[in-house]
């Protein structure tokens, strides 16, 4: 005779570790006219109810045990819900509800808005979240899997054991769900899931988790409710109304694990370094602070750019509620915090997003359209709801769950085209046979507007390079919908302009005014960010020509240019100190660098513009548009010389610029009016470790000049600069 088999076919599966629906296996069912419990607990020596203490029994050779009642009497036996008392193999005893008792905890409609990719705040959901059930406290599990042919949490809960604890699929949509009563905030846990095609097993981080340990170890974490008390209501009322386009924009760009550490060289955490720096930034009087990634991610190296958490501060600083305390603090003090923000493309780490289910689920599958060959990264599918809802609740989360005021989209360029780095033949041209991202460009335009839509006063700004149009105008004339645009081709243009020796510069004087012809075409920030500080391109510094004394005096009048020049300012970390070395994002700034007189000069220099420029508005009003700029005189190319007026409705400040080592003595310029201009700045001041060349108080004189009535007769110092106000 042939033997039975100890298990149905559906238990085989449970213990095997392959079953999409354990809750028609598992907890109470009708069977044999009896009213029957099933549990399959793989550590467990015996099992009892704990009301009753009804012992069950286990199916010889294997984990599951049963117990069973007559039909009709399990109910009046049975609690709502059942507690089950266990012994594990050390003698251990265990008290846990069983997980397989509760009903499906995701709503519909939220499954409906994720498929649709219009649920912005999807990160309430899916993940691993503290929840409560029929009043039973306890953690909901759920994830996207759409290929899997299981799922299971594992955990610190569960030896990490794929068996104990597989999840339920919730059909078609392929969002995987388990509500585990009895945990609580700080348990570890990961997602072990089964490819139904290949049978690959993948152990996978959550990617809507909001904690992650300290690398190198990778485990998400449950967090705790979010009751942070925050304290910055008057900042976040403020934004909502101000008209950031004629404000004063300069923002500090700083990577936190490089900017100080501690006597040890060990990582500040998030509130020791929000006093510090809070205190830095306001002295020398930046109005915000962009922070290099500080979302999740493996490898110190990439500085953040390489995310594999969208919804978690790094755990190298700190808890999510000491980053709250890192934004609140600032805004309590006036000011502005912009993330770098990276949906342009994600690492291969295996633990993380890449072919997270066994398919290529947030990436395209053809590597022609899935991979950044250059980065050896992997590129998101725009065109996947789920894929852009993820991306779009990542950035609503940001700007929500931390207050941050603004995200800076990095790469842009890469994401705009289709062929962007890309040899012939390894690119697919879209529907109408254009090089142009159809799918990201829509992602873009879409991010834009929910964002500004859900937090107005907050500001998306794109780090783009190349002459894409409208890149900062309103989705609605067909632009991509940025708040502003870095211009890189400024900042190119002058760094060239500037590593020229002053002898040479008359040669290239048009790299110092070619912007102008596209100055007002989009919002234009003006960064000298950490790109150009890194990769052997040298310190900022470095690049200027000459001995010490010039390179600093080109230092100062660089920044002088930058800072009466149209558009919002960006200076990357130790760029305000004028660090000389590269930056190095493994140890801290050369603070010591500060004792040298050279040094404090330029802090002071940047100090000082980023007052100017606040309280002129002439400087800041009318950065994006032409009526605020007029060229007084850009041909003087053999003296290497140019000039300009900064206007607002009721200031008007001119500005001259000294491009070589020679001082000018009776240099004239035209000016709109007559009367006495004052020198209100001077970058070779005495102040700033300058040779102190001026001129004070000067009296217009009635002698026509650059086509105007009146004119003034200046000192022009060294590679120096002075901003004159009538």
């Amino acid at each position: 005779m042939k033997k039975k088999p100890l298990l149905d076919p559906d238990s085989t599966k449970i213990a095997e570790a392959k079953h999409h629906d354990p809750f028609s296996v598992l907890s109470r069912h009708l069977k044999d006219n009896q009213d029957q419990i099933k549990v399959y607990l793989p550590h467990a020596e015996t099992v009892k109810l704990s009301h009753n203490n009804t012992v069950f029994q286990r199916i010889t050779g294997t984990d599951f045990f049963e117990a069973c009642f007559e039909k009709g009497t399990g109910k009046e036996l049975l609690p709502e819900h059942y507690q089950l008392s266990w012994t594990d193999k050390s003698g251990n005893t265990h008290l846990d509800y069983d997980p397989y008792d509760f009903p499906v905890q995701l709503p519909e409609f939220d499954r409906h808005l994720f498929g649709e990719g219009k649920h912005w705040h999807v990160y309430q959901k899916l993940g691993g979240h503290l929840h409560s059930a029929d009043g039973i406290k306890g953690v909901l599990f759920t994830v996207w899997a759409p290929s899997a042919g299981r799922v299971s949490v594992v955990g610190d809960f569960n030896h990490w054991d794929g068996r104990c604890h597989p999840m339920r699929s919730l059909g078609g949509g392929g969002i995987w769900e388990l509500f585990v009563p009895g945990l609580t905030e700080g348990c570890l846990y990961k997602f072990e899931i089964l490819n139904r095609h290949s049978n690959e097993v993948l152990l996978k981080t959550d990617p809507y988790g909001q904690q992650f340990e300290f690398r190198p170890n990778t485990s998400s974490i449950v967090v705790k409710e979010n009751n942070y008390e925050w304290l910055d209501h008057q900042w976040l009322t403020e934004r909502t109304n101000r008209n950031w386009l004629h404000e004063p924009m300069s923002i500090y760009e700083i990577h936190l694990g490089s900017w100080r550490r501690d006597k040890l060289g060990n990582f500040l955490n998030y509130r020791a370094m929000a006093n510090q720096l809070v205190e830095y930034v306001k002295r020398l009087g930046f109005t915000h602070i962009e922070l290099l990634p500080i979302t999740e991610h493996p490898l110190d190296a990439s500085w953040g750019y390489q995310t594999t958490g969208y919804f978690a501060p790094t755990s190298r600083y700190g808890s999510p509620d000491d980053f709250r305390y890192f934004v609140d603090t600032f805004h309590q003090n006036g000011i502005g915090i912009i993330l770098d923000w990276v949906p342009a493309h994600f690492p291969k780490d295996a633990f993380a997003l890449a072919r997270f289910d066994g398919s290529a689920l947030y990436e395209h599958e053809d590597p022609r359209k899935g991979e950044h060959r250059d980065w050896g990264t992997l590129i998101y599918n725009y065109g996947r709801n789920e894929v852009k809802n993820f991306l779009l609740a990542s950035a609503i989360f940001w700007l929500e769950e931390f207050h941050l005021d603004g995200l800076r989209v990095d790469a842009v360029a890469s994401m705009l085209y289709l062929d962007y780095s890309r040899q012939d033949g390894d690119w697919i041209a879209n529907q109408y046979g254009g090089n142009e991202n159809l799918e990201a460009i829509d992602f873009l335009r879409e991010l834009n507007a929910v964002t500004h839509d859900q937090h107005p006063g907050t500001v998306i700004m794109a780090e783009e390079s190349t002459s894409w149009p409208q890149v900062t105008r309103p989705t609605w004339t067909g632009g991509l919908g940025f708040s502003m645009k870095w211009n890189m081709g400024w900042m190119h243009d002058v760094l060239a302009y500037m590593s020229q020796e002053p002898v040479h510069r008359k040669y290239h004087h048009d790299q110092l005014t070619f912007g102008m012809l596209y100055a007002f075409s989009e919002n234009f920030a003006l960064p000298f960010s950490h790109d150009e500080v890194v990769h052997g391109k040298g310190s900022l510094l470095n690049k200027m020509p000459g001995d010490e004394w010039q390179r600093f005096a080109n230092l100062r009048l660089l920044f002088t240019f930058m800072f009466t020049y149209p558009g919002k300012k960006l200076l990357f970390m130790g760029i305000e100190f004028g660090q000389g070395t590269e930056w190095n994002v493994n140890k801290a700034l050369d603070w010591y660098v500060l004792d040298y007189p050279h040094h404090r000069g330029v802090q002071t220099l940047v100090k000082d513009l980023n007052h100017l420029y606040k309280e002129h508005p002439a400087l800041h009003y009318y950065d994006f548009d032409h009526h605020g700029f007029e060229w007084i005189d850009c041909h003087d190319v053999q003296q290497s010389i140019i000039s300009y007026r900064r206007k607002s409705e009721h200031e008007d400040l001119c500005i001259v610029l000294n491009f070589t080592p020679v001082p000018r003595e009776r240099y004239r310029i035209g000016v709109p009016n007559a009367g006495v201009y004052t020198e209100i700045f001077n970058s070779d001041s005495k102040y700033y470790d300058g040779g102190n060349i001026g001129n004070g108080a000067v009296l217009s004189e009635p002698v026509h000049w650059m086509n105007h009535a009146h004119s003034v007769c200046l000192t022009l110092p060294p590679l120096g600069a002075v901003i004159l106000k009538l």
